[in-house]
Order: structure tokens, then sequence, then C-alpha cells
């Protein structure tokens, strides 16, 4: 319990603070994926769009949007990065634009899902099955209030 007679006020307001909490989280497992994804030479979210593009083998390219939470501009950056390494095709159908999979994507999916064994690895000695599952529960069900708020 923080009160203000502790010396560390602002220190246990931080800790306290939901908004600082999953934001020192996210970096801190940003790293973590960094260092586990080094060897596919992709970045964690290239790699997880590029298995979404893999697991489907044609996606329009809204809907990866839609998956991983994205923005349209950011879905465009990535799609140039992974098709100019010739991992996803382009695919243009008047005005729907499918990202499509490629022998050099296809191959790399062993890589991605080692990267992503070693990621989960990683938090599995710090959380148990049932605390990851319900840490991720409570994280959707904030992530849909806040998502319906914003429409």
């Amino acid at each position: 319990m923080c009160n203000g007679n502790n010396g560390n006020e602002q220190e246990c307001m931080l800790n306290g603070c939901l908004f600082f909490s999953t934001t020192k989280l996210a970096r801190a497992f940003g790293k973590i994926a960094e260092e586990a994804f080094k060897k596919t030479g992709l970045s964690p979210s290239h790699a997880l769009l590029l298995y979404l593009v893999n697991q489907t083998g044609s996606i329009h390219q809204k809907e990866i949007g839609e998956r991983l939470h994205l923005t349209p501009s950011t879905i465009t950056r990535f799609v140039e990065k992974l098709e100019g390494k010739r991992l996803v095709s382009k695919r243009t159908e008047g005005k729907n634009v499918y990202i499509c999979t490629t022998e050099d994507g296809l191959a790399l999916m062993e890589e991605i899902i080692k990267a992503w064994n070693i990621l989960e690895d990683g938090y599995k000695d710090i959380l148990t099955e049932e605390e990851s599952g319900q840490f991720i529960r409570i994280s959707n069900k904030l992530l849909s209030k806040l998502n319906n708020q914003e429409e």
C-alpha cells in the first residue's frame, strides 16, 4: 500500500499505474523477443506477419491489420520490407490487395516457430500456465473494452 510517508511516493505511484506497468512490460518483452528472433533476420512483428501469411497462403491486407491490430500504413511498411526480402508477394484484384506466401517465406517457418518457442520458454519459468492464461484473459478483456470505447 502506498502512502505519502514512505519517501517513495512517485515510484509507488508509477508501479501502481496500469499504463506504466504495461508499457514497462512491453519494453521488457520486446527486448526478449528481439533476441529470440535474431536468427530469423526479422523483427518479432515482421515474423508474426509472415507467420500469419504462411498459415493462410493468401490474406487480404486489411485482414492482416485487423488481426494484428496494426494501422494500414504500418502493414504497408511491413509488407514492403518482407516483399523486398522476397518472403511475401502482393496480388491485386481490383481494389483488393492480397499478401501471398513465397517459397523463401515458407522456408523461414521452422525458424519462426523455434523463435516463438524460445520466447515462450523465456516466461514459462516466471509464470505458471494458469497465471499466463489469467494474464492473457485479463489483457484481452481490457483491450476489448478499450477498443469499444474508441468506436
